[in-house]
C-alpha cells in the first residue's frame, strides 16, 4: 500500500465539525460590513513579489524571511500574499476605484507566511479585514475601531482590550528614528541578535521585541508620542476624544509600532489574555503613504484585519449548535430508491428553506432509522412499497412523542412548512 500524502506543516484542514463556527463568525462580519456601507473585494492569492517588497517594506520580517516566493515559467517573481492591504490598494489602483472617489472595502481569505507553526500562528492563516481609502480624518479611524468593537459584542466577546498609538508622519518618524538609533547604539550590549540587525534597518521594530531580556532597555527608550508632529498629535487627540465619547475604553501604548513599514499615524490592536503568546486578535492603523508608494496619487487610507483562527478559538463557546435537518427521507426497497431522489427534489421545490437529507447507501430499515435519528432531524419520512402504492409518505416524529402516520402530499407539505416556520422562529 502506498504511503499517504501528508499535509504541509502549518497548513490545516477545516473539517465539517469545525466549519459551522467559521461560517457563524463570517456571516456576522458580512452583515456588519453591509450595515456600515463596506463593499466586498476579492483579490488573487498570488501577486508580484514587488508589490509586497514595495508596500510592506524590504527590511520587514515578512518580506525578508516569511514570504512564499517563486519564479513562474516566465521568470517573474511571484508571492503568495502574506497580508491583504497591499493587494487591496493594488486592486483599487488597477480598477480606478480611488480616482476622485473614496472607498470602504472589506475582504476575507487565506494568507501565507513561512513561520514556525504554533497555537494561533500558522503558515496558512485566514483574515477578515476592512479598509477605508480616501478618508483623511480621525473620524474614519474611529469608525473602524467602533465597527470592530461592535463585532466583538455580536460575537459575545467582552474581554478584549484596545491599545492605541500614533507613529506620526514619515518625516517626524525620521527624527524619532535617529533618537532610537542613538539610544540603542549606546546599549548594544543589551540587544539580542534580531535587535542588532534591526538597529540599522528598522529600529522601531526593536520596540516590538518579545524577548524578556530586552524589556528593561525597551521600557526606558524614548517614547514616540513625545515626538509627534503637530498635525499628527491633533489627529491622535481627536481620535481619543471620539472613542471616549462613544464609550470605548483604550490604553495608550507608546511601544506599539506594528510590523509593517507602511503604517503612519494611528495604529491599534485588540488583545486578549486567553490565547497565550498570540495575544493580538485584530490589528490595524493608518497607511497614508501606501497608495503613492505603489504608484498612485497621495491618498489617505486606514484599515484593520482580524485573525480568524484566533477569533474562532475565542468564540467557540458562544456559537449556537450547527443546523440540523428538518426531515430525513428513508427509501425502503429498490422501487423506492429509484423514486426517492426525484421526490426529495420536489419537496425542496415545494417547501422553501427545507433542510432535507436523503438516506443513501442502502441497508436495512433499522440501520437507516438509526442514521435518521443521529442526523438530528425532527422527522423521518419513510417511502416503501405501501407508500408508493398509496401516493403517501409515512411520517415518524424523532424528537417528540407521536405516532407514525401516513400523509398524502398536501398534508405532508403543510407539516413540513410548519416545521420550517417553527424552526425559524425559535
Amino acid at each position: 500500500m502506498a504511503a499517504t500524502v501528508q499535509p504541509i506543516r502549518g497548513m490545516n484542514d477545516l473539517l465539517p465539525a469545525e466549519t459551522p463556527v467559521w461560517q457563524w463568525v463570517e456571516n456576522r462580519a458580512r452583515a456588519l460590513f453591509d450595515a456600515y456601507g463596506y463593499g466586498e473585494l476579492r483579490m488573487p492569492l498570488v501577486e508580484r513579489t514587488e508589490l509586497f517588497a514595495r508596500g510592506i517594506g524590504e527590511s520587514t520580517d515578512v518580506v525578508e524571511k516569511e514570504m512564499y516566493s517563486f519564479a513562474d515559467r516566465n521568470g517573474d517573481s511571484l508571492s503568495l500574499r502574506p497580508e491583504a492591504t497591499a493587494s487591496c490598494v493594488r486592486a483599487a489602483l488597477t480598477h480606478g476605484l480611488i480616482h476622485n472617489q473614496q472607498q470602504r472595502l472589506w475582504y476575507a481569505g487565506p494568507m501565507f507566511r513561512y513561520e514556525r507553526p504554533q497555537k494561533g500562528r500558522y503558515r496558512q492563516f485566514h483574515q477578515i479585514g476592512a479598509e477605508a481609502l480616501g478618508y483623511p480624518g480621525p473620524d474614519v479611524d474611529a469608525e473602524l475601531i467602533l465597527m470592530s468593537a461592535r463585532l466583538w459584542r455580536e460575537l459575545g466577546l467582552g474581554d478584549l482590550r484596545l491599545e492605541l498609538n500614533s507613529l506620526g508622519t514619515p518625516a517626524s518618524r525620521q527624527g524619532y528614528r535617529r533618537l532610537l538609533v542613538e539610544y540603542f547604539s549606546d546599549r548594544r550590549d543589551a540587544l539580542d541578535e534580531d535587535s542588532l540587525r534591526r538597529l540599522a534597518s528598522n529600529p522601531l521594530r526593536i520596540l516590538d521585541s518579545k524577548s524578556p531580556d530586552m524589556q528593561a532597555v525597551i521600557a526606558a527608550a524614548p517614547e514616540i508620542t513625545a515626538h509627534l508632529d503637530t498635525e499628527s498629535a491633533e489627529h491622535f487627540e481627536r481620535l481619543q476624544a471620539m472613542l471616549a465619547g462613544a464609550g470605548v475604553a483604550f490604553r495608550i501604548n507608546p511601544r506599539l509600532v506594528r510590523g509593517l513599514d507602511y503604517y503612519s499615524r494611528t495604529v491599534f490592536e485588540w488583545l486578549t489574555d486567553r490565547l497565550g503568546a498570540q495575544s493580538a486578535v485584530c490589528s490595524g492603523g493608518r497607511y497614508d503613504g501606501l497608495v503613492e508608494q505603489l504608484g498612485g496619487r497621495p491618498t489617505p487610507a486606514t484599515g484593520w484585519a482580524l485573525g480568524m483562527e484566533r477569533l474562532v478559538a475565542l468564540v467557540t463557546g458562544n456559537v449556537p449548535p450547527p443546523p440540523t435537518p428538518d426531515a430525513y427521507l428513508v427509501p425502503v426497497g429498490a422501487a423506492a430508491e429509484t423514486e426517492a431522489p426525484g421526490l426529495a427534489e420536489s419537496l425542496r421545490d415545494a417547501v422553501p428553506g427545507l433542510r432535507l437529507v436523503m438516506h443513501c447507501g442502502g441497508g436495512s430499515l433499522k440501520s437507516a432509522m438509526k442514521k435518521a435519528d443521529r442526523s438530528g432531524a425532527a422527522l423521518a419520512l419513510i417511502l416503501g412499497e405501501q407508500e408508493l402504492g398509496a401516493s403517501t409518505l409515512s411520517v415518524k416524529p424523532l424528537r417528540e412523542n407521536g405516532d407514525q402516520l401516513p400523509l398524502a402530499r398536501p398534508e405532508l407539505l403543510e407539516r413540513l412548512r410548519d416545521g420550517v416556520r417553527n424552526r425559524r422562529h425559535r
